[in-house]
């Protein structure tokens, strides 16, 4: 009886397992269906629908820059510039070509001699609208300088992102040529953006040398108009000049010689700290650059910018062992950061274990890379602090060692090396020991107690001096709406229609006097 019981059911699973294998092809199986017509012509709406919505932003843009020319508010200049790298991104030669032909209905040379720049638009379909941001009066009105100027920088950064460089340099010199003749303030924002691309695509053009009289000569003009956006952009890309091509002597001269203004933003101010951390660490002033490249980075943006701050990491990773330290650890788990600076990683291992095997290795796996970030020259520099650090481990391990141990140790051709190298770390206070010439050993001495000397006091004044920084930098950053001390007060018609009313207030009070004497 059970083994026919375990047969019928052997038999219900097996035909289970037959009707689920018949059911299985009954499933639909995915075919190819053809788009409906509806969704087709909504797919090839999308491009026209996103031209139509970036031309609508040029046109906000537009109107907010003539906003802040009429009312002399240079922050709605400000928001138009902002959107700058979103809008670029979306920029074609249909979105130009309407731009162009909308704005500039009354300067038609102009208009021309861009337009000579882009392709011919594609033919337009019948349900496509026409752009005409300026009609009746307003086509016939002159256009603002300042809008010229914004939308022909919409063209040179679109040339320059296509690498039309060499189109893209005579559209800006021409730019720059018409915004040199004009002095108007409200202008200042946007020429200091177009000193930025103008540089751009000089250096894209290997030429970025022969337009330095040219910064120069704004830089002064900049000055002169207490320009402070144009005179932040303008700095910074002489220092990027002078950095470029190596010249640290005139961008340190530079440097001291003129005032980068407070009223710059974040992003120019990160760039400024950056080349001056640059010249600090190649002139030796390593703590001097480690201040700075830390703001550097305090001023960069938090969540874009990802390249410069790999750039500044890297550097602020060598100054700092190069002061002696060794960088935090999670600096290089980030996940932005982490596979950049993976040579550095590599490094500071070597330097902190005091390994000249490893140092060596590492720079002549990665030496290219070093060159290409520029931090080679400072790199070559740090087989000494491998060196010291490995003289450090190995007095706090032995209290007497002899001197060809110590250079066979650290990998040196002789113990004459060693002892060399062993006096100057005790000049230096690396370590306490004395050197026994005649027999050829060295002897440590006792480590004394760190806080019976004014370690402690400089570490906690560092400290302080770093917080205090960061407040003062901080009230300097604060921003007010324009004339809000002036809220609460009373406009002058509410002043004279209150003086008014204390003067009929005052007769009526005269005549209740009069009233009650007999």
């Amino acid at each position: 009886m059970k083994e026919t019981s375990a047969a019928k059911r052997r038999d219900k699973a097996g035909g289970r397992d037959r009707d689920s294998k018949a059911e299985k092809p009954k499933e639909p199986e995915p075919q190819d269906v053809e788009m409906p017509e509806e969704e087709a012509a909504n797919a090839a709406k999308a491009p026209k629908e996103l031209d139509s919505l970036t031309l609508d932003d040029i046109k906000e843009h537009v109107k907010q820059i003539e906003k802040a020319v009429s009312g002399k508010e240079p922050r709605f200049v400000l928001r138009a510039l902002r959107a700058l790298p979103s809008t670029s991104r979306r920029l074609n030669t249909n979105v130009l070509h309407k731009a162009i032909f909308g704005f500039f209905t009354n300067n038609t040379a102009t208009r021309d001699f861009l337009l000579g720049f882009l392709e011919e638009p594609m033919e337009t379909a019948d349900g496509d609208v026409q752009f005409r941001p300026r009609t009746g009066k307003a086509a016939s009105a002159p256009l603002l300088p300042e809008v010229e100027a914004y939308l022909q920088l919409l063209l040179v950064v679109h040339l320059t992102n296509n690498k039309r460089y060499t189109e893209a340099q005579k559209v800006s010199d021409d730019l720059l040529q018409k915004i040199g003749s004009k002095n108007r303030r409200a202008l200042d924002l946007v020429a200091a953006k177009c000193y930025y691309y103008h540089a751009r695509v000089y250096e894209f053009l290997n030429q970025f040398d022969t337009m330095r009289s040219f910064l120069h000569t704004r830089l002064r003009t900049a000055t002169l108009r207490h320009d402070a956006d144009g005179q932040a952009v303008l700095l910074n890309l002489l220092l990027r000049n002078y950095l470029h091509f190596n010249l640290y002597d005139q961008a340190e001269k530079l440097v001291s010689k003129s005032v980068f203004p407070e009223l710059a933003n974040n992003n120019e101010w990160a760039r400024y700290l950056y080349y001056t951390g640059r010249i600090k660490a190649i002139q030796l002033e390593y703590s001097e650059a480690r201040r700075t490249l830390t703001n550097a980075l305090r001023k960069a943006p938090q969540h874009t910018a990802v390249g410069f701050k790999q750039t500044v990491h890297k550097l602020l990773i060598v100054v700092e062992l190069l002061l002696g330290e060794i960088p935090d650890r999670l600096q290089f788990r980030q996940p932005s950061l982490k596979r950049s600076l993976m040579p550095y990683f590599l490094l500071t291992q070597a330097v902190r274990t005091g390994n000249l095997a490893k140092f060596n290795q590492a720079l002549e796996q990665f030496g290219e890379k070093f060159q290409t970030d520029g931090t080679y020259t400072l790199i070559i520099r740090l087989r000494h602090n491998v060196i010291k650090t490995g003289v450090r481990m190995i007095s706090l391990s032995y209290s007497r060692i002899s001197l060809a141990d110590i250079a066979q140790k650290l990998q040196l051709d002789s113990p004459e090396d060693a002892e060399f190298i062993v006096a100057k770390a005790i000049r230096d206070g690396v370590i306490e020991a004395s050197i026994n010439h005649e027999k050829g050993f060295v002897q440590s001495k006792e480590t004394m107690d760190i806080y019976g000397t004014r370690e402690p006091q400089l570490a906690f004044h560092q400290r302080i001096s770093f917080c205090l920084d960061i407040h003062n930098m901080s009230v300097k950053a604060m921003r007010f709406p324009p004339k809000a001390y002036n809220k609460d007060l009373e406009s002058a018609e509410e002043r004279r229609e209150r003086e008014q009313q204390d003067l009929e207030f005052a007769k009526e009070m005269a005549e209740d006097d009069d009233d009650s004497f007999p």
